[in-house]
């Protein structure tokens, strides 16, 4: 018989805004005065953090207690999501996989295909990629957003291709506080446009800070020129534009492209862009 874990370290080799905040949360060694628990679990998001996870499991085994390494920075596929235990809690997973195969995402690799799992209570949702779900499973992940106590997210991004009339009222039923969609590659433009059609009797203004697109940039082959071609497009789409730094399986990049993106996260410098891309394209 398996026996029960009632208390669990988990180790965080950076700290996000996702992070958990209790006790038993920690992104470091365990210093002098150790917490008593049965196993400790290094959680790794990103492939480039896992030396870290590696000097912190040395750190945590001094405890005597199993100490194991996982997360989707090790490859390892999620299984079902426990709230409160390796995310804050208000974040939420209701599904995980893609059916997409895009060159630069490991989660088709790690996860597989999509797969529906069981509903649990949260508002900050980042699935994979929600609107592949069965109707059945959306509106039941809708239905549970509805009765949380904080205004509905989606940064784990919402898929513009499959967006449908229905999911355009579902949103507006629940006046989420934020919507995320992407610009990852070329054929994503059209799709991207007429999302942004649906979303004009949506329920959030066109254009506006709530209604983003992250757009990735500095790929290979890609260009400043073109990258912020596509920054505008987004928002003549009717979304307001992040860039997104892409980077290698090593977690390395380019320094330029790296400043480049700074420069299209900060609000205002975006909005003083737009405005710049606005009268050359007048």
């Amino acid at each position: 018989m398996t026996r029960q874990l009632t208390r669990i370290a988990r180790v965080f080799p950076r700290r996000t805004n996702a992070t958990p905040t209790d006790a038993l949360a920690f992104t470091d060694a365990p210093g002098l005065f150790p917490p008593e628990v049965d196993e400790v679990h290094i959680s790794v998001a990103f492939t480039w953090d896992m030396p870290e996870a590696e000097r912190l499991a040395r750190e945590w085994s001094v405890l005597g207690v199993p100490v194991l390494i996982g997360g989707p920075g090790t490859g390892q596929a999620g299984g079902d999501f426990t709230p409160g235990l390796y995310l804050k809690p208000g974040y939420v997973i209701t599904s995980r996989g893609c059916h997409n195969r895009c060159w630069f995402c490991s989660v088709w690799k790690r996860e597989g295909d999509l797969h529906e799992l069981p509903i649990t209570e949260g508002w900050n949702v980042l699935d994979d990629n929600l609107l592949a779900c069965s109707e059945e499973h959306i509106r039941a992940v809708f239905a549970m957003l509805k009765r949380q106590p904080q205004k509905a997210e989606f940064t784990g991004g919402l898929e513009a291709k499959l967006l449908k009339p229905w999911h355009v009222e579902l949103l507006k039923e629940l006046k989420p506080l934020r919507l995320f969609f992407a610009y990852d590659t070329p054929d994503d433009l059209e799709p991207l446009i007429e999302a942004g059609k649906l979303l004009d009797n949506g329920p959030l203004r066109r254009g506006s800070h709530e209604q983003r697109c992250y757009v990735l940039v500095g790929h290979p082959k890609d260009t400043f020129d073109a990258a912020e071609q596509r920054l505008g497009e987004t928002w003549r789409a009717g979304f307001f534009p992040m860039a997104m730094l892409w980077r290698d399986d090593h977690g390395r990049y380019n320094l330029e492209w790296r400043r480049f993106q700074r420069v299209w996260n900060r609000a205002a410098i975006v909005c003083t862009k737009l405005k710049e891309l606005a009268e050359v394209t007048q």
